[in-house]
C-alpha cells in the first residue's frame, strides 16, 4: 500500500505569471522563485505552487489547464482578523466570510477571496485542537 505524506506542490495555469506572482506576493506574502530552467513558482512554508503560462503549461500537464480553475485552501499563521485587515489595506474584496468550516485537521474559520484570474483563494485559521495528523 502507498502512503502520501504530505503536499509538496501545486500548479495554477494562470493567464500572466507576472500579475499572479505580485498579487500572491503583495497579498499573501508568498515568496516568488524562478528555477534553473526559468520556471516560476511561489515559496511558502514547506510547499510551493508552480506556475504555468496558459498555452505554454509544461509538460505534462493538467488534461484541461484553464486560468480560473482551481479553489485553494492555505492555513494563517496569525489570526483571521489581521488577515481581514491585510485584506482591507491591499483593497481585495473579501467574497465570503468569516465562516466556519471543517478543515482537515478540525474545526477553522475561513474568508474567501479571488486571484487576479478569478481562483478561488480560502485563508483560514484553525479554532481548536487538531484531531488529524
Amino acid at each position: 500500500m502507498i502512503e502520501i505524506e504530505r503536499v509538496d506542490h501545486l500548479v495554477l495555469t494562470v493567464a500572466d505569471i507576472d500579475r499572479t506572482v505580485g498579487f500572491y506576493r503583495r497579498v499573501l506574502g508568498l515568496r516568488p522563485v524562478t528555477s534553473g530552467s526559468g520556471r516560476r513558482a511561489l515559496e511558502f512554508g514547506n510547499q510551493k505552487i508552480n506556475l504555468h503560462q496558459a498555452g505554454r503549461e509544461a509538460t505534462p500537464a493538467a488534461h484541461r489547464p484553464t486560468p480560473g480553475s482551481a479553489d485553494l485552501c492555505l492555513v494563517s499563521r496569525g489570526p483571521l482578523a489581521d488577515v481581514l485587515a491585510h485584506l482591507a489595506a491591499c483593497r481585495v474584496p473579501v467574497e465570503e466570510g468569516p465562516v466556519e468550516r471543517t478543515g482537515a485537521v478540525g474545526p477553522m474559520v475561513s474568508v474567501y477571496l479571488r486571484d487576479p484570474d478569478g481562483n478561488l483563494i480560502e485563508i483560514c485559521s484553525y479554532t481548536g485542537p487538531a484531531t488529524r495528523h
